[in-house]
């Protein structure tokens, strides 16, 4: 069991002790203070226990017959490399405790042992296991919520990604377009993810900067630069060498800036406040939602920085283009915040998804996201109904063709009909008619076999 709160309750403790007495005794002790144990007589036994299962303290003494203590600590590296030790060591040899403390012993203890200091010493080497593990959890979730994946199979968002991946090769430029909430830094994210630039990825938005501060943010400033300027501080831009800078919200970027962030494009080198000239380093990425050529024309935006961003331009698609999507975001986002709220997995009800997919969605993907957020936070059962749902969304009706049927046609019929007309609506995708129809993607195949219109029978097994 994984599960932090699990392992503060009752964390193992493997107990390595060729004296069978003190063995004995020591198991007898850590039970009581609700330590779960395991016993091995030598190191080679204790190895060959952490290859099976998953233990949180070795305590051992460094005294063992065939492989030693500080073998033993050594080898724990590869095989259980989250493990804390605590060594037991005879009056007189510290220094071999010392020793196990540089291979990464967490703490010793000296023998003859006394049974508060012994408790005391493994249960902080418990308590740190637990607290690092936490921290590796909340990393992996930071990591999940940095990397998002990008969700969706429709032809527009296909089209989308092709050109990104086309372009994250190379050293151009891309301008990244789109309404607010299509996820324009979720695309520019993966376009860097493929990039293979080693740097990291740095995103600023432009818009949540107040216009005093933004050439400081970009560019840095040396000690001294300016009031307030109390130490050296590197920029954006030199945060990014070897990376990829992501500017969302180019459009807010003031006039006097954009001079500065020209040069940059053009000489490949910018200057910090107060300090002297460096080379720039970074792949551009910018983002708007706004017509820049409009902005050009009305001479708010400069048209040489225009055609320097526009090399590649690849719009984000508005959910509503992209429709036959809402379903696999709907189940991806449900997975997600069940996730992170620690609660049961949900399910979406028919009704609900239907609503779902008839909304509009003005605030695109984002606030697909959020509505979800709050059906899940919200939910008293395992299922998301029309009533967990926000009174815009629950309200919407379907925007789609109904289709009629005589009195008396076969339900073999009506089904084929169903499945080749959602079929029409999905462009063809399976997958995604399968979750609107509320069937197996694998009946689908199999009514199509029956009806001879799959190329490959095989599919439909």
């Amino acid at each position: 069991m994984d599960a932090i709160s699990a392992e503060q309750k009752l964390p193992t403790l493997l107990i390595v002790e060729d004296e069978k007495s003190n063995l004995v005794s020591l198991e007898r002790i850590f039970q009581r203070e609700g330590f779960r144990t395991l016993l091995a007589e030598d190191a080679r036994i204790g190895l060959e226990i952490c290859r099976k299962q998953r233990v949180h303290v070795v305590l051992t003494d460094l005294m063992l017959p065939g492989m030693s203590g500080i073998d033993l600590i050594k080898a724990l590296h590869t095989v259980a490399p989250d493990a804390e030790v605590v060594v037991m060591t005879a009056y007189g040899t510290v220094e071999s405790a010392v020793e196990a403390m540089r291979e990464g012993a967490y703490d010793f203890v000296e023998k003859p042992l006394k049974r508060m200091e012994i408790v005391k010493s493994v249960r902080k080497a418990a308590e740190r296991y637990a607290l690092l593990a936490e921290n590796r959890t909340l990393k992996n979730e930071l990591s999940k919520l940095r990397n998002r994946e990008i969700v969706g199979t429709s032809a527009v968002l296909r089209r989308a990604l092709e050109t990104a991946a086309q372009a994250a090769p190379s050293t151009a430029n891309v301008l990244v377009l789109g309404q607010s909430g299509t996820g324009k830094e979720l695309l520019a994210r993966y376009i860097h993810q493929q990039s293979g630039r080693e740097g990291p990825f740095v995103a600023v938005n432009l818009a949540a900067l107040p216009e005093t501060i933004v050439e400081a943010e970009l560019f840095g400033h040396e000690k001294g630069a300016f009031t307030g300027a109390i130490q050296r501080r590197v920029g954006k831009i030199g945060q990014s060498s070897g990376g990829t800078l992501f500017l969302d919200e180019i459009g807010e970027l003031a006039p006097a800036v954009q001079v500065k962030l020209l040069r940059v494009l053009q000489e490949g080198e910018y200057e910090p406040l107060g300090g002297r000239t460096q080379s720039a380093d970074f792949r551009l990425i910018a983002a708007t939602n706004r017509d820049l050529k409009q902005e050009v024309a009305t001479s708010r935006f400069r048209e040489d920085l225009f055609y320097r961003l526009n090399v590649i331009a690849i719009t984000c698609p508005k959910l509503a283009d992209r429709s036959d999507d809402i379903p696999l975001l709907v189940d991806h986002f449900v997975a997600v915040y069940c996730r992170k709220n620690n609660k049961p997995a949900m399910i979406v009800s028919r009704a609900a998804l239907d609503r779902l997919c008839a909304y509009d969605w003005p605030g695109n993907v984002r606030e697909l996201e959020n509505v979800i957020e709050r059906a899940v936070v919200l939910g008293r059962t395992n299922t998301i109904e029309v009533d967990n749902l926000p009174g815009a969304v629950a309200q919407a009706e379907a925007h789609t063709g109904n289709l009629v049927f005589a009195l008396g046609t076969p339900l073999e019929e009506i089904e084929r009909r169903v499945i080749k007309a959602t079929l029409d609506h999905t462009g063809g995708d399976k997958r995604v008619a399968a979750q609107l129809l509320g069937i197996a993607t694998r009946t689908i195949y199999r009514k199509l076999a029956a009806d001879g219109e799959l190329d490959d029978p095989a599919a439909a097994r």
